[in-house]
């Protein structure tokens, strides 16, 4: 494969084209009153889900974020959030 890339956009000195583009802009998934909070916020969990899918193990929640049943988290941005639970049983608490 060469350098040139095969789109090029050759112009000429007697023609000049411009052209528009025009972006969709794309609304936020949370449209509720009370906003979700980001998912760059530490409590990005706690924002409605929009999906549930447990036999698969994924939730949609409504900030954008992927939440895995394994307490995973997949950023809107495609950064990834490592498992956070408990390592042992023995650090879990239970109501008296």
């Amino acid at each position: 494969m060469n350098d040139t890339s095969s789109r090029e956009t050759k112009t000429t000195a007697t023609s000049v084209t411009s052209s528009t583009t025009t972006k969709r802009k794309i609304p936020p998934m949370c449209q509720h009153q009370t906003p979700c909070p980001s998912a760059d916020s530490a409590d990005r969990e706690s924002a409605r889900l929009v999906a549930h899918h447990p036999e698969q193990g994924w939730s949609l929640l409504c900030n954008g974020v992927v939440l895995f049943e394994d307490t995973g988290e997949l950023l809107p941005d495609g950064r990834i959030i490592a498992p956070h639970r408990p390592l042992a049983g023995s650090q879990v608490m239970t109501a008296a």
